[in-house]
This record gives structure tokens, sequence and C-alpha cells, in this order.
């Protein structure tokens, strides 16, 4: 099971999950006070695939990756969830069964509401559930697009649009990642990783030493990144059109 630091129970004034934010006053305030506030170490499993979902997680800083196993070895992220997002949204489709491994991929402050508690406040509480059908819409698109990205793509591009990603859900220029777990994240081979980390090295954008990526400079790396960086801030903004 995860560890986890301190709980504390949740004010109407304590937000940061955009999904809560997006809920009109009587409904987030109802949907709060069914949740804790839990901070969660990098590394933590929160579910495993199959399992099903004995709590929700809505994140407020850091992020939670979704990994796919292929051979009981191979292993890529197909989805990272920051404070755009939540685990467990397939609960919406009535479905109480994690579909991948969800990890910690950056220590985590979230708001924990357990899977009963959360099925029935879908059912009690209809901006959430249209906010949540949203959610899915965008998770679909972030995927078809990340399949796209993943093939025509170069590795570099692909590198500075996962940095600017950690980046926004981080509260500091400095990263906790090494390049190993970016090269699950990107679905490549590490060295392929460490190449393309030591161009945007020489030409001043990041810093990396073991296991930390610092960004020196934000625009340059928005401008080395792919199109779907830009994409992906373009799809979430659907959740709340």
């Amino acid at each position: 099971m995860p560890s986890f630091g301190e709980r504390s129970p949740v004010e109407l004034s304590e937000n940061g999950n955009a999904l809560i934010d997006s809920l009109p006053v009587r409904q987030r305030k109802d949907v709060l006070a069914q949740c804790d506030r839990v901070d969660i170490a990098m590394g933590t499993v929160l579910c495993k695939a199959g399992d099903p979902f004995r709590h929700v997680y809505f994140p407020i800083s850091g992020s939670v990756s979704l990994i796919r196993t292929l051979n009981g070895q191979d292993t890529l992220e197909t989805e990272s969830i920051g404070s755009e997002g939540m685990l467990g949204a397939v609960l919406v489709l009535n479905i109480n069964r994690a579909t991948q491994l969800a990890v910690v991929q950056m220590p985590c402050v979230a708001l924990r509401m357990t899977g009963a508690r959360m099925r029935a406040a879908l059912k009690s509480h209809p901006a959430l559930l249209r906010v949540m059908q949203r959610y899915l819409y965008v998770v679909l698109l972030e995927l078809s697009q990340s399949a796209c990205c993943l093939h025509f793509h170069e590795v570099g591009n692909r590198l500075s649009k996962a940095l600017l990603q950690a980046h926004d859900r981080s509260t500091t220029d400095q990263l906790s990642l090494t390049h190993q777990r970016l090269a699950g994240m990107l679905g490549v081979q590490r060295g392929a990783v460490t190449i393309a980390a030591i161009k945007l090295q020489r030409e001043g954008i990041i810093r990396y030493s073991r296991g930390k990526i610092t960004v020196l400079d934000r625009k340059r790396l928005e401008s080395s990144s792919c199109s779907c960086y830009n994409e992906s801030l373009n799809n979430c903004s659907v959740m709340f059109s």
C-alpha cells in the first residue's frame, strides 16, 4: 500500500486541481469535504493494472505516471497526470479497475477520495460528472497525439516537451529526473536521452548532473520542443470551454 506523509482535511480555500476548481462553489465544497490532502513520495505505487480503485487522486503539485509493461520488462509511460487531471477517471464509465500501473513520478501533493465516495459524488453532482466526461475526452485526444508524436517527432524535441511538462508541475527549476526515467517516458534507449540532453546542455538550455536536471532557459526550451506541447495545452482548455 502507498505510504503517505501528513494527512489533513481540505478547506474550500485550499485548491489547486483544475478539475475540482472548475466546479460551482457548492458542489466544490461538497467534493472537498470528502477529500483529504496527502503528500506522496516519488516512486510510490498508487495502483497496479487490474486493481480496483480504493482511492482516486487529484494532484495539486507533482505528477503521476501511468506505465504500460510489455514482455514483463519493457516499460513505457503512456500518460502523465498533473494538476489538470486525476487518477481513477474510468470510474465515470462505471468501471472500477485500473488499466495500468500508476507511480508517482515527481513528489506529489494530492487530494484523495475513496473510490466509493467518488462513485457516489458522480451520481449526486452533475457538474463533477460533466467535467470528468470532458476530461476523459481530453485523455483520448492526448493518447492519439502521443502516438503520433512517438512516431513522427525527433527524440530531442520530445525530450524538450517532457521537460516542459515536468517543469509545469514542479515548484522549482530543478527536476528530479534520471536519464533512465526519461527513457521510459519517451520510449527510447537511455543513450538516446543522453545524446539529446548533452545537446540541450551545450546550448545552455538545461544543466544536468546525476539524477537532476535544471531548466536554465525556459523560452529556448519551448522553442526546442515539438508542437505537441502547445497542442496539449490547447487540449486541456477543452475541459473548461
